[in-house]
């Protein structure tokens, strides 16, 4: 089976809108911030989707950037890096959520609930350690990257300008996440898993570069020239 360029950019598009579903799935009736949740099997299976959902979102944004590197330039760049890197890190605090907060619960439940505070947006009562700074990586990286990579994808207008910009605002959004109540937490993360559901079907069907059918007639003449 051949690789092809265009067939890891249908692959990057088919995982951003994968991610992007599993990311408003993971939303429904999901239990509360509570040590409680945290020994639930339901915790568990959940909190593993969501590292699934991270790792799918991370090749799909690749893909993404990489279709539209030459239009974006700097911006693109640090927006996708800076994208990257909140994914990169919000897969540390799923796979941590999923393995390791549900077996230290029982045994030092006040730290696991100072997690979870801390997760959404609230200020722990003791010092969780490099859990904050993880949890302030992702938290900065997907605001601001967020914002910077939907503006650059929006002017290089190659993918689905509206996903592009919903997910800007999206990322904006998310910020006022920490004078609204807890309820809201929820319902503002379905705007960005419709962003990457558009931005992965659009990405699906613009896989081709335009410079490939550039470079291909060359390719011809040379194979039959050998």
């Amino acid at each position: 089976m051949d690789i092809t360029s265009s067939g890891l950019t249908r692959a990057a598009g088919a995982a951003a809108a994968v991610a992007g579903s599993i990311f408003i799935a993971v939303q429904i009736n999901h239990p509360p911030m509570e040590v409680a949740s945290v020994e639930t099997t339901e915790w568990v299976l959940r909190s593993t989707a969501k590292a699934v959902m991270t790792g799918l979102a991370l090749a799909g944004i690749t893909g993404m950037y990489l279709r539209q590197h030459r239009r974006a330039g700097v911006l693109g760049l640090v927006g996708y890096l800076l994208f990257a890197t909140a994914y990169l890190a919000m897969l540390g605090v799923e796979a941590i959520a999923a393995a390791v907060l549900p077996t230290l619960a029982e045994l030092q439940p006040a730290f696991v609930n100072d997690v979870l505070v801390a997760a959404a947006g609230g200020t722990p009562a003791g010092d969780i350690g490099g859990m904050q700074t993880l949890l302030n990586v992702m938290g900065l990286g997907y605001i601001v990257g967020g914002v910077i990579f939907g503006i650059a994808l929006f002017r290089t207008g190659i993918l689905a300008r509206w996903a592009a910009a919903l997910l800007a605002l999206a990322a904006v959004g998310t910020a006022s996440l920490a004078v609204l109540p807890e309820a809201f937490n929820r319902p503002m993360a379905v705007p960005v898993g419709i962003a990457l559901i558009g931005l992965g079907v659009s990405l699906w069907r613009n896989h081709q570069d335009p410079t490939d059918q550039a470079v291909a007639p060359t390719r011809r003449v040379s194979e039959l020239a050998v």
